[in-house]
């Protein structure tokens, strides 16, 4: 498949770079950040975005969405990634609807996936349970009670988990930390008895939390899939959020990229235009040309999600780690080129480099991605 994109998806992208920039842009997460907005995004804002129809891109259309695919979804998530826009889709679109989708039954397709694509409904997954990406180290337990299930436990970094109406909780329901099998995907109320949702607070402003879970009962009908079978769809999952943010990095690497460039043309040092320096020169078209990589490879595993490519493992893991490192090149050379006041509140460029950071690390970091890229590899 040609890594082009279509006339349709060059309208979307527009579309999305259009409203973004209008209503959900650096002044509204400033604006969110510095009034202490647990939730971490507007929902009028959301509103607009649902009316959109963004969250139903890759909702199959038999579900209420638009069947569009996860292509048109990254198309999206770049322009989120531009503009640092503070909103759910990340969560609720990329994640709670992945994984409804991959995991739940027909019934529970039929019952959430339309009310996801309508924007109605928030859902986060709750997987980490320590500082490092390790979905195998699962330890929360969940234990047959009467009819149903009993978990006991905690989990940290959940996106958006003060808005989320629903949690997608993975536990253990067999064998012990560090085996992929024995793991099971329970769907769980927000104000279910005996979970209690703690804001966390990270660098990039976004909406965080912490879930502890203690003795809370759920249904059999709350098992989101099969019973210790969730290991497969998750990390299906995890793959197609890996490309995703892949696709916001790709936008806040080029955002802060282009926003220095057009700093090295205004600012002069010596009575010259830094931007004439060649040196500086030289650091731009590396980094340029580095963008136009990293960009060829998130359309290629985008694209793979949507033609079932069986290398998507492989693609996906590529795609982040690629992304890890332009993003931190580019967001490092944009406060270094800005100088002593990239580093200030009073310039965006600081931004970048924070909502970079986090989104590095969410799902697998360079490391992790380069290892396990390595290992699909075969070394």
């Amino acid at each position: 498949m040609a890594l082009v994109l279509t006339e349709e998806q060059i309208m979307l992208k527009e579309s999305a770079a259009g409203l973004l920039a209008q209503k959900a842009g650096v002044a509204q997460l400033r604006a969110l950040r510095d009034a202490g907005d647990a939730r971490g995004f507007t929902p009028e804002v959301w509103q607009d975005i649902a009316t959109m129809g963004w969250p139903g891109i890759a909702i199959p259309e038999a579900y209420g969405g638009l069947g569009y695919g996860y292509t048109g979804l990254g198309l999206v998530l770049e322009q989120v990634g531009r503009h640092l826009s503070p909103v759910p889709l990340q969560s609720t679109v990329l994640l709670g609807g992945t994984l409804i989708n991959e995991l739940g039954s027909e019934a529970q397709k039929q019952s959430l996936l339309p009310a996801v694509a309508a924007g109605e409904l928030h859902v986060s997954l709750a997987l980490q349970e320590g500082p490092q990406h390790a979905p195998e180290d699962t330890a929360l337990k969940a234990e047959v009670a009467g009819a149903g299930y009993r978990l006991q436990g905690g989990k940290c970094l959940v996106l958006d988990a003060l808005a989320a109406q629903q949690f997608v909780v993975i536990a253990r329901t067999s064998g012990v930390p560090g085996d992929s099998a024995g793991l099971t995907a329970f769907l769980v109320a927000a104000d279910a008895v005996g979970l209690t949702v703690e804001q966390r607070s990270l660098v990039d402003s976004r909406g965080v939390g912490a879930l502890e879970l203690n003795g809370v009962d759920v249904a059999a009908s709350a098992v989101l899939g099969e019973v210790d079978a969730a290991w497969n769809g998750l990390t299906r999952s995890l793959d197609i959020a890996n490309i995703g943010l892949a696709a916001e990095l790709l936008g806040v690497a080029t955002e802060a990229f282009e926003r220095t460039v057009e700093y090295l043309k205004e600012r002069k040092q010596f009575g010259k235009v830094i931007g004439s320096f060649q040196g500086l020169q030289h650091r731009a078209a590396e980094l340029f040309a580095e963008l136009e990589l990293a960009r060829s490879i998130v359309l290629k595993a985008l694209q793979a999600v949507d033609a079932g490519d069986p290398q998507l493992p492989l693609l996906a893991s590529a795609a982040k780690a690629k992304l890890c490192e332009v993003a931190q090149r580019a967001t490092n050379e944009g406060i270094q080129m800005h100088g002593g006041i990239g580093m200030t509140d009073e310039y965006d460029i600081g931004f970048f480099i924070k909502r970079a950071r986090v989104a590095q690390h969410t799902f697998g970091d360079y490391n992790y991605h380069l290892d396990r890229f390595a290992q699909l590899s075969g070394f």
